[in-house]
């Protein structure tokens, strides 16, 4: 008796399995997109192909959208890709609304961690400045990019060619307007920066 029970489970279980290989393979390739897309704005983690991926030690935050990272014994300054965030450092500008908060959210999240870097083949891998453009992972699986624009620290920003996450910055921004987060919120910012750098 005791054997039926356990070989019906198996069987039960191998058959699961088998039908989740099934509908999986059967699934339209813009299902899985959104999917992955609601996933992503719900829980901003590591997609899994960047949990294989080395960490880097951050040396620095320069501002909100800026770090400094160490990759293969060398300092490189990184730009987080797909966001803006109010500026800080930049001698021909003054401060802008919100800067500073964006600037002391990104050394909370960063000073003293390390990161996973994720590149785009539809960026470039270098911008003007000669600085990395990467999507920025935290150990525990937050990407940082995103968190910022949910929370109200940045702006979504797209740099000449729509990139990988547009869609679900664009999202989170509309999102933490509604919410009145941050720089969103009523009387913080009279007027809000204006984007790219």
């Amino acid at each position: 008796m005791r054997k039926g029970v356990i070989g019906l489970l198996l069987l039960g279980g191998i058959l699961f399995i088998a039908l989740g290989i099934v509908i999986g393979r059967n699934l339209p390739a813009s299902s899985s997109q959104t999917l992955g897309a609601v996933s992503l704005l719900v829980s901003p983690t590591t997609p899994p192909s960047i949990a294989q991926e080395p960490l880097y030690t951050v040396l620095k935050v320069i501002d909100g959208d800026t770090i400094d990272v160490l990759i293969n014994e060398k300092k490189e300054i990184v730009r987080l890709i797909g966001i803006d965030t109010p500026e800080v450092v930049d001698p021909r500008k003054p401060v802008q609304c919100f800067g500073e908060e964006a600037s002391q959210k990104a050394k909370q999240l960063l000073i003293g961690e390390q990161v996973r870097l994720e590149s785009d083949p539809t960026q470039s891998d270098r911008d003007k400045y000669h600085r990395l453009l990467r999507y920025v992972f935290l150990p525990d699986g937050t990407f940082l990019n995103l968190l910022l624009i949910q929370e109200g620290f940045a702006h979504e920003y797209t740099y000449n060619s729509p990139y990988r996450y547009q869609k679900e910055f664009k999202g989170a921004q509309k999102k933490a307007q509604e919410g009145k987060k941050g720089l969103w919120a009523d009387g913080v910012c009279t007027s809000l920066p204006s984007l790219g750098k």
